[in-house]
This record gives structure tokens, C-alpha cells and sequence, in this order.
């Protein structure tokens, strides 16, 4: 009976740390990382492996102290009211302690990875969410503009991982793909979730502009995500003309099914599906990016 509750403590705790670290969107951070190495080098090998855990770790940190600083405004927010520290399921101490030891072990993987480049990427990235986007985002409705650089340094961090030089333009047509995509992911949640955000003091755009000209910027920055896709094999990191046309239909396919949110500006269920298409399209640019380099 007591090794079954140490279990279900165990199991309790994991469960915790991994919506601490917001395991769902890290996950995405490491993929667009694994692309970066990638692309660049044109397999899978062992070098990818610390890179990738080093670079999940010291986000899921990063999303851990992010939790710790805002646990206030996440407990007048529906959305994030239940999370870990805002429901007192952990003490904001020990969410800190985990957010440190997870920044910690990160950021030592990166530097094990034997690529100091790698490990300052890592650390800047981390500051540059936790105490220039965080606390802007009290400031300033366009806080996510300077704040979506954060989107593209994990793909960076994988290029230079795998042999790439920074100065490359390569890597910074893939590095701007993913830099405009976190721009419509913020906005569509925005639009979901606005009164939530007014709720916990963070200024909405919408407080500026209307919510029918902010879904149709969003809808403009949807369509300059599927721009800067095409920039990718432009610039050579894609030559196979069947996954360029994948690519290409791909982007058509994501700018007609997000069309509606020019006149249904008001239905969440539509925004909420733009949301997800937009995702949806990210993660398929990045398989056909590494099954094209990797056949």
C-alpha cells in the first residue's frame, strides 16, 4: 500500500512539473530544433540529441519561471487559473526550484554539446522571455512583436548544433518562418481568450484597434507566414520540386481555410480552428523540410 502511494505521488508530481513546463508548446520548441540540425546537416545522428533535450529542458524552464512570475494574473484567468502554482497545487518556491533546476540541467546539456554557441543562444533566449517579454507584456498590447524572437532561436540553436555558420541566410529564412508564425498563434489566442487577458491586467490590442481590423492583421500575418515559407526553398534549403509544391499547397491550403476570419470575426469556434490550422501548417512545413533533406 505505501509503495502504491509513493507511485501515485510520484505520478502526481510529474504530471505537475509537465504543465509547469508546458509540455505541449515546448515540444514544438524541440521540433523546430531537430529541423535546424536537420537541414543543415542532412541527417539524424547522436549530435542531435543534446541539443534537442538541452534546448526542451531550458524551455520548459523558461515556462516554468514564466508561471512563477505571472502565477498572480494566472489565478483571475479561467484559462490558467488551474495551473500548478495559481491553484496552490505547488508553493511558487518550489515552482521556482523546479523552473531552476530544469533552466540548470538545459543549459548544461547545451554546453555538453561541446558548441558554446549553443549554450549562449539557450541562456539568451531564456532572459530574453523571462525578463524582457514577461514583464513587457503588463506595458504593452504589442508586446509579442519584440517577444516572437523567442520562436526563432530554438531552430538557430539546432543550425549551429549541426555544423551551420549564423552568417548563413539560410538560417535566417528559417529563423524569420518561425519568428512570424509566433506572432498569428499569440493574436488567435488573444482573440479567444481576450477577456481573460483584460481580466489579469495584460493590455489587449483590442483596446486599440477592433477585433474585426485585429483578425484581419492576423489574417495579413498568416498570409506573410506562407510568404516566408516560400523564402525557405528560395534560399536553397529545400531543391526537391515535389516538396516545394507540397509547400506551396500547403500555404494555399492554410490561407483558404483561415479566409473566414475576415467576416466571422466574432465566432471563437472559427479563431479557435485558425489556431489550430496555423499549428497544424508550422508542423507540416517542418516534416516535409526534414523528410526532403533526409531522402
Amino acid at each position: 500500500m505505501k509503495l502504491k502511494t509513493i507511485i501515485k505521488n510520484i505520478i502526481y508530481y510529474l504530471k505537475l512539473i509537465l504543465v509547469l513546463g508546458k509540455v505541449r508548446i515546448t515540444s514544438f520548441v524541440a521540433i523546430s530544433t531537430a529541423l535546424g540540425y536537420v537541414l543543415v546537416s542532412g541527417k539524424i545522428d547522436g549530435g542531435i540529441i543534446l541539443p534537442i533535450l538541452g534546448v526542451f529542458l531550458l524551455a520548459c524552464g523558461s515556462s516554468a519561471f514564466n508561471q512563477y512570475q505571472e502565477y498572480l494574473p494566472d489565478s483571475l484567468m479561467r484559462r490558467t487559473m488551474n495551473r500548478p502554482i495559481p491553484s496552490a497545487k505547488l508553493t511558487p518556491a518550489r515552482g521556482f526550484m523546479i523552473a531552476s533546476v530544469m533552466s540548470l540541467s538545459g543549459a548544461v546539456l547545451l554546453f555538453a554539446a561541446g558548441n558554446i554557441i549553443l549554450l549562449l543562444l539557450g541562456v539568451f533566449a531564456l532572459l530574453w522571455y523571462n525578463l524582457v517579454y514577461t514583464p513587457l507584456k503588463k506595458k504593452t498590447s504589442l508586446a509579442v512583436i519584440p517577444g516572437a524572437l523567442i520562436g526563432a532561436i530554438p531552430p538557430v540553436i539546432g543550425w549551429s548544433a549541426g555544423g551551420g555558420e549564423l552568417t548563413n541566410p539560410q538560417v535566417w529564412a528559417l529563423g524569420l518562418f518561425f519568428f512570424i508564425w509566433q506572432i498569428p498563434h499569440f493574436w488567435l489566442l488573444l482573440l479567444i481568450y481576450e477577456d481573460d487577458y483584460r481580466r489579469a491586467g495584460f493590455p489587449p490590442l483590442t483596446d486599440i484597434i477592433s477585433r474585426q481590423n485585429l483578425t484581419r492583421i492576423t489574417y495579413v500575418w498568416i498570409a506573410s507566414l506562407t510568404a516566408s515559407c516560400m523564402l525557405i526553398p528560395l534560399f536553397g534549403l529545400s531543391d526537391n520540386l515535389l516538396s516545394n509544391i507540397v509547400l506551396f499547397v500547403a500555404g494555399c491550403w492554410l490561407m483558404w481555410s483561415t479566409r473566414t476570419l475576415l467576416k466571422q470575426f466574432e465566432h471563437k469556434n472559427i479563431i479557435r480552428f485558425a489556431f489550430m490550422n496555423v499549428n497544424l501548417y508550422v508542423l507540416a512545413v517542418a516534416v516535409v523540410l526534414s523528410i526532403d533533406k533526409l531522402l
